[in-house]
């Protein structure tokens, strides 16, 4: 995230993670941190005031805790461009309580396991999903991001800028699922296809 709180990134489903890490090494992306488990509890008001104007309240702990706030997507570019604000936290659950005291109620959990490279000053993200593997490509300016889609040899065209919420939303309806949480033991009785999803896998040429 660049310093006027601008997160700048785009994410693309993956057919093979595996072999995608192997080439993101053995080009001289740099481990920043190992495999690691979160959990995101997406906070609203009653009336859902902040899905409908796209915006998001989040606390997610991984290594650390951490809340988040995000603005609405720029609508119309080629990477998602929102808003953010983060701040440390140092308890979990007393910052739940403080945030349902203030009218807020957790509207959904959801999980991922993610390992974090850096390669040429850009965040990647790898992240294994209930519904699939993605990388997700971090940095302050669309242009590099896209060259390094080209660098890690991902289609472009096959990049998605929605967020994991809207895909979760997305497989619900199209393979009718009856799951509120975008969570691991939700998920462990479905297989989902990129299809599924309305994804075509990013690294589909690379690897075919």
């Amino acid at each position: 995230m660049n310093r006027n709180h601008l997160e700048m990134e785009v994410k693309f489903y993956l057919n093979d993670s595996a072999s995608f890490e192997q080439r993101l090494r053995s080009i001289g992306a740099s481990l920043i941190q190992p495999r690691t488990f979160e959990t995101n509890l997406r906070f609203d008001t009653p009336n859902l005031e902040l899905t409908r104007d796209h915006r998001v309240l989040r606390l997610r702990q991984d290594q650390g805790i951490y809340l988040t706030y995000k603005g609405p997507s720029q609508p119309g570019e080629a990477v998602a461009i929102r808003q953010e604000i983060e701040i440390e936290v140092n308890d979990f659950d007393s910052t739940r309580l403080f945030l349902e005291a203030l009218g807020y109620q957790v509207n959904i959990i959801y999980e991922k396991w993610r390992t974090k490279y850096l390669l040429n000053d850009l965040e990647i993200d790898l992240d294994e999903m209930p519904f699939g593997h993605f990388v997700e490509i971090e940095g302050d300016d669309s242009v590099r991001i896209e060259r390094m889609a080209a660098m890690l040899a991902l289609n472009w065209g096959d990049r998605v800028t929605d967020s994991y919420i809207k895909l979760f939303e997305r497989v619900k309806n199209n393979l009718h699922l009856d799951v509120q949480n975008l969570t691991f033991g939700d998920f462990k009785d479905y297989k989902v296809l990129a299809s599924d999803l309305g994804l075509h896998p990013g690294d589909i040429v690379a690897y075919l």
